[in-house]
């Protein structure tokens, strides 16, 4: 009669778990204690409590290779070691006194500081090197090193080995460095600033893009750079040493500011078209070695006169410079010319002058093939923000001021994408009003007036439908209304529709139509002024229609373990580690076991 009770018994003792059972306070071998609230955390995670000291469980045969797959990385700063292992403590920098959550500090005489502080800082605990794996799949753990169990911010509980890696506390050694050795030391860990010897340089043989490129001063047998002239500082001003570079066409623009214009009319070389054309250019920078057969002359295209002071007015002063350099691959430059613009300035306290200076390369074609070059790009085939609108005839540009507000030749190329807008004031001499109508038209489109615009930023000019009609509202239209006044254009608003077309991971900006819309004001015959201020903006306008998200979303396939056992497996090791040191999750279900086969037949 009592055989199945004893043998029942003896599969529940078997049946139980090392955990469940009280457990002694002694630590196997080779394992330290981990003392309390020292065990890994990362943030987010729950470190479990713990009645004494960790005792290890053992693996089970099925995943002894939990730890090693797990992924190692400690879950926080917290290391088991205590402060007296560092010899070197970085964080104690007040003698005397505790330094807060330096835990090496000895000043603070704390045998655990983490009771204490809320953290330690880094380099005042040894490091240390966890190996976490799911706690579930964790039954029983052999680890000569200290374990602990937590919880991570996603509520799943882990159970973490603490590794030795003693790699992770090594010191450098310092190389002792003296006579002997300074020299190798320097050639082994250092570059060439360890190098005591002058190294001299050759010139390269020819120009690469962004290099300075060489001038050459004959009447003071000078060699020089050729400089562009760039603003600088928030007024603008111009800084006359900065260098153009090789193959780097720029537009730069800065300001002047006289205190006695009428001395530096004469004498500031900055206002005298000829320091920007009296000397010669190298074609490759090794030239300096052969100036006779390697120097290009600079070409006057336009010719300019001197700065000459007249009264109240300092005429001929130089406000563009614009150069136009012709290359040749490794040959080098074949061929520099240089354009002037010229005004007259007024003599007054505090006068200013802004200049423009271009610079601008192309490659040197035969003359036969200069028809053959092809057109700029301004995308390929979408447009691109920042580049210019493309138009068959003419450039889409906006107005541009000098730096006495009057309008200059000069003018602003209208960039995709970018909203801007410019104005500056039209001197106008006496005239009808036709005359002027037609003066201020010219000055606010441009000449000549852009007729079409590129749909695309790699347009062809052979191909009409390439190009969209740009539509024009003038004046006329309200000119009906008035009979004995003059309607003058002071505004023109350039409005570019544009949207993305293509696919979504790779949209392409292209051009749908674009607008000229001119804001006139009235002025009767007897009071036209003698300046006019001027307008010009442009707007683009997005009107892309993103197509409609698909309406069907993916459906979920659960897939469930194959495992019959993995519920109960969970389910055991939840209530080993949730009762630790209880037996009745395990003696419940045997009691009722038990239960059952007495109420059998006898």
């Amino acid at each position: 009669m009592c055989a199945p009770w004893l043998v029942l018994l003896q599969a529940f003792f078997l049946m139980s778990p090392e955990g469940a059972w009280p457990q002694p306070s002694s630590s196997p071998a080779g394992s330290a204690p981990t003392p309390p609230g020292q065990g890994p955390t990362t943030p987010g995670s729950t470190p479990q409590p713990s009645d004494g000291p960790e005792t290890p469980r053992a693996l089970t045969e099925s995943s002894t290779a939990g730890p090693t797959a797990g992924t190692p990385s400690a879950p926080g700063n917290r290391t088991v070691d205590l402060f007296p292992v560092l010899p070197i403590c970085v964080c104690d920098l007040t003698r005397g006194t505790c330094d807060v959550n330096c835990c090496c500090d000895r000043d603070c005489f704390l045998l655990h500081p983490r009771t204490v502080f809320s953290f330690c800082l880094p380099g005042s605990v040894r490091s240390s090197s966890w190996v976490c794996v799911d706690n579930s799949l964790i039954f029983r753990s052999n680890s000569p090193f200290p374990t602990r169990v937590f919880i991570d911010s996603n509520g799943i509980r882990q159970f973490c080995v603490h590794v030795n890696n003693s790699k992770l506390n090594y010191f450098q050694k310092l190389p002792k460095v003296d006579r002997t050795n300074f020299q190798a030391l320097a050639e082994e860990f250092g570059g060439k600033a360890f190098i005591s010897s002058f190294e001299s340089h050759s010139p390269p043989p020819f120009y690469k893009a962004g290099d300075p490129i060489v001038t050459y001063f004959s009447k003071w047998s000078v060699v020089s750079l050729l400089r562009q002239p760039a603003s600088v500082g928030p007024g603008g001003l111009c800084a006359d040493s900065n260098p153009a570079g090789f193959l780097e066409s720029k537009h730069t623009t800065c300001t002047r500011f006289f205190k006695n214009l009428a001395s530096s009319c004469s004498l500031d070389p900055a206002l005298d078209a000829a320091s920007y054309s009296n000397f010669t250019v190298l074609k490759v920078p090794r030239g300096v070695a052969d100036l006779q057969n390697m120097m290009v002359p600079v070409t006057v295209v336009s010719q300019a006169d001197s700065p000459l002071l007249s009264g109240n007015t300092c005429q001929n002063v130089v406000s563009q410079v614009m150069y136009e350099i012709e290359t040749n691959g490794t040959s080098g430059i074949q061929r520099v010319s240089v354009s002037f613009g010229q005004t007259n300035l007024t003599i007054k306290p505090d006068a200013s002058l802004q200049q423009h200076f271009i610079i601008h390369f192309k490659q040197a074609f035969e003359r036969s093939a200069a028809a053959s070059l092809p057109s700029p790009r301004s995308g390929n085939p979408g447009y691109l923000v920042g580049k210019p609108l493309l138009a068959l005839t003419g450039d889409v540009t906006l107005l541009q001021s000098q730096g006495d507000g009057a309008c200059s030749a000069q003018r602003h190329k209208v960039q995709f994408g970018v909203n801007a807008m410019s104005g500056c004031k039209l001197r106008l001499r006496k005239a009808v009003c036709s005359h002027w109508q037609q003066e201020m038209y010219q000055t606010l489109h441009g000449s000549p007036r852009p007729e079409h615009v590129a749909i695309f930023g790699n347009a062809d000019p052979g191909q009409k439908g390439h190009w969209t009609r740009i539509l024009h509202r003038n004046c006329n239209v309200l000119a009906k209304n008035c009979t004995s006044c003059c309607l003058l254009p002071v505004s023109l608003e350039i409005q570019v529709l544009w949207a993305y077309v293509g696919l979504q991971s790779n949209p392409q900006a292209h051009v749908s139509g674009t607008r000229f819309l001119y804001q006139c004001q009235s002025v009767r015959d007897s009071q036209l002024p003698i300046g006019v201020p001027l307008t010009t903006l442009v707007t683009f306008v997005d009107i892309t229609q993103k197509p409609e998200p698909p309406r069907g979303q993916p459906g979920m396939d659960w897939k469930l373990p194959f495992d019959f056992f993995f519920p109960f497996k969970v389910a055991f090791s939840r209530g080993v580690d949730s009762q630790k040191g209880s037996i009745f999750p395990i003696l419940t279900p045997c009691l009722l076991i038990l239960w059952v086969l007495s109420l059998g037949p006898k």
